[in-house]
């Protein structure tokens, strides 16, 4: 693959995930990821300042769900706002195209310790993103704080149900369904 294509994070993301699942987290070095991918090493660290992170999609998450919050109409209440979100990461990032890679991803971070951990932290940050952004429409912080982490817990069973293998519903139907079970729960008495 010649250097000059595009995609460099995307074509080190696919290399690092081809290596993981050869070798294992553990055996893969930095320089093979780079070289699998037709790259070099100073350009992966351009791109990633860990080989742990070439998995995570560095802050695109966040962007998109706080650009996803702030374009909910201004109507929209806190976890409205955030399924607007979710909605938008199932059309931009979620995408059929990326479920294969994602079951993929899932498979390799399932067997690997530091990975999960690491999972676990970017999943902290991405509901501190969502609270962030509520905030920013004027939401107050316990509010925004709880619409956040049930924003991810929406998020987290919606995606456990999009990388099954014999699921092909979309993440955004998919979120969907899952709040109105959260929501169904509270109701209950």
């Amino acid at each position: 693959m010649a250097r000059w294509q595009p995609d460099a994070p995307g074509r080190l993301a696919a290399a690092a995930l081809e290596l993981f699942e050869e070798r294992g987290y553990e055996n893969t070095t930095v320089i093979e990821i780079a070289e699998r991918a037709g790259l070099t090493k100073s350009t992966f660290f351009r791109h990633f300042p860990d080989k742990r992170e070439v998995l995570f999609g560095g802050g695109a998450l966040s962007d998109l769900l706080a650009e996803g919050i702030a374009s909910a109409p201004p109507t929209a209440g806190p976890l409205d706002a955030v399924m607007g979100a979710l909605d938008a990461l199932g059309r931009t990032f979620f995408s059929a195209d990326r479920r294969e890679f994602s079951r993929r991803r899932q498979a390799v971070l399932d067997a690997n310790t530091e990975l999960r951990e690491r999972e676990a932290l970017k999943r902290i940050g991405l509901t501190a993103s969502m609270v962030e952004a509520l905030g920013l429409r004027g939401v107050p912080d316990r509010t925004a704080r709880v619409a956040a982490k049930l924003g991810a817990l929406v998020w987290e069973i919606a995606y456990d149900q999009w990388i099954e293998a014999d699921n092909d519903e979309d993440f955004g139907s998919l979120a969907r369904q899952a709040l109105a079970e959260v929501r169904a729960i509270g109701a209950v008495r």
